[in-house]
């Protein structure tokens, strides 16, 4: 037997290449990290606050001053925690005798409470900033357990170029959160095929923070369990399928006590008090009322399933509807999905599933992204691709096994859709929001194709003013703008062009988009009246009256 100590080991000669791969994988890494760094942390910077952002950054106020879920229980509270750790160094103030709704509290908390908003807005937005960045490496490590280093980083290139994950990954909202704790805890379901005992426990931490963010992540739970006894199985092909049922049970108590936990951490005392006007809830859906979830996650569910109920607008290619379109998220990604994504996207589908090795991984990357696709296209409010930024996390490590392929040309062909991709990113810069790709025309045109967070949701306040006053400083202004953020704050001063006779409207009228492609008959007929003669950030028209 040789002694570790007489083992051959590798010559100088020969550790120093596999030396120089490793610390060439690790310095391409950190470049498609920092890159992503940038982008987002100068889209925080440049861009007011979107319509949803008020309402997470003033709970996240009242989480950390008065411990009160009292607001915004249409959402669970981790990714507002996650909001509060970055708006706790803010200091911000808030009248404890405050009584509005959380609409009127994400005004008072910015505007009217000697709160410096674009401060409080970056530090809300860099704790997202930087669990998206972590989130990349979890698309890396999941990747690189399905094809090795190179396709790792294939996998990060298409994530960390992603416009969609760039835009909504810089933002104080949750779509991104609760899409990247989905992935990590599938990506611990696929570990767990070989290590059960360490990643299950952690696969459901990881799904337990995602149902804590946001309620969609439901939709995923019953194929992540499914999964939990799939990778059971595997690791101990001896076992009975019934302990694999009780590794998954053990799974999902993981995951509620985490749940409880976040809600706990806002309020140890668990204060709440169901709103008398509760909407009531019948047939599947009172389901609801036996989860082992807290009280107010259960009413959030309920009012969730009240504003589905609505009749909501869908605007797509042109062409404004009322009521969703069963395909309006397929046509969205269509359009605001690079090309070179989506032909990595395909290919490394069909790898998956015709490569015989890797057909087991399809089960845990293809099936919940299915899922939850199909999931979101059942709901009734067609406002953006932000509900399926799930897909090009999930679909990234898809994408990574094209390098699986033995054949030179696939490889130089992969190579090069990743380079196609990273050029169309870039050249969107610092405009990701309103993001689409060359075959509609780019982002100064997918305003007339799509509306809402897509294009404008009225993150170009702040550019709206600088544009007024270096451009036309004292011309008469007459605002239409769609978003939470305040005019007058920024130096806006403008009068509404719908409150007044058309005849009296004159000079310059803006114009939010998301506004023009839901106009009414007075709109209309001002901008049929008006001359187009600037845009703010692809997402404002401004124009002149003569």
């Amino acid at each position: 037997m040789v002694s570790p100590s007489t083992r051959q080991l590798p010559s100088a000669d020969e550790a120093t290449p596999e030396l120089r791969r490793r610390w060439a994988f690790v310095l391409i890494v950190a470049v498609l990290l920092a890159q992503m760094a940038v982008a987002m942390i100068t889209t925080a910077v440049r861009q007011t606050p979107t319509i949803d952002e008020p309402v997470y950054v003033g709970t996240a106020v009242v989480y950390l001053d008065q411990h009160s879920l009292r607001y915004n229980p249409e959402h669970p509270p981790l990714g507002k925690l996650i909001i509060a750790a970055g708006v706790a160094f803010a200091d911000a103030h808030l009248d404890r005798a405050f009584a509005g709704d959380e609409t009127q509290l994400g005004r008072q908390v910015l505007y009217e409470s000697g709160n410096d908003p674009g401060r409080l807005m970056l530090l809300a937005r860099l704790p997202v900033i930087v669990l998206t960045l972590l989130f990349g490496l979890v698309v890396l490590a999941f990747a690189r357990d399905l094809a090795g280093p190179v396709g790792g980083l294939v996998a990060l290139a298409l994530y960390a170029f992603s416009p969609d994950v760039i835009a909504n990954g810089s933002l104080a909202t949750l779509d991104v959160p609760v899409a990247g704790f989905l992935l990590t805890s599938v990506w611990l379901l696929w570990r767990a095929r070989r290590r059960p005992g360490l990643y299950l426990p952690l696969s459901g931490l990881a799904l337990g923070a995602a149902v804590a963010t946001k309620m969609s992540a439901l939709a995923a739970v019953p194929v992540l369990l499914l999964l939990v006894v799939l990778s059971f199985r595997h690791a101990n092909p001896t076992h009975r399928l019934r302990r694999g049922v009780v590794a998954a049970a053990a799974v999902a108590v993981i995951a509620v006590a985490v749940v409880w936990a976040c809600y706990l951490a806002v309020d140890p005392q668990l204060r709440w008090q169901t709103p008398s006007d509760a909407p009531v809830v019948h047939g599947l859906r009172a389901i609801v009322y036996w989860l082992p979830l807290p009280e107010p996650y259960r009413y959030g569910m309920r009012f969730q399933f009240g504003l589905e109920d609505q009749v909501w607008g869908t605007f797509l290619f042109g062409h404004y509807h009322q009521g969703p379109l069963w395909y309006y998220l397929p046509a969205a990604m269509l359009v605001k999905t690079p090309l070179g994504m989506l032909a990595l996207w395909l290919a490394g589908a069909g790898v998956l599933l015709s490569v015989p090795r890797l057909r087991p991984a399809g089960l845990y990357v293809l099936v919940p992204t299915a899922v939850l696709l199909a999931s979101a296209m059942t709901g009734s409010r067609d406002l953006g691709v932000r509900y399926v930024v799930f897909a090009p996390m999930f679909l990234a490590v898809a994408a990574a096994c094209v390098v699986v392929v033995r054949r030179r040309w696939a490889h130089i062909v992969a190579a090069v859709l990743v380079v196609f991709t990273a050029v169309s990113s870039l050249l969107t810069f610092p405009y990701y929001l309103p993001y689409s790709n060359e075959a509609f025309g780019g982002p100064a045109h997918t305003h007339l194709r799509l509306h809402d967070s897509n294009v404008d949701w009225g993150q170009d306040l702040g550019r709206l003013a600088d544009r007024l006053q270096q451009d036309y400083a004292g011309q008469p202004v007459w605002l239409v703008y769609k978003g939470s953020g305040l005019p007058s704050y920024y130096g806006i001063h403008a009068a509404d062009p719908l409150a007044v006779p058309q005849q009296q409207v004159h000079g310059l009228l803006v114009v939010s988009d998301s506004a023009i492609a839901k106009a009414d008959a007075r709109l209309t007929a001002l901008i049929a009246n008006s001359t187009p003669i600037d845009d703010v950030g692809h997402s404002i028209t401004i124009y002149r009256r003569p």
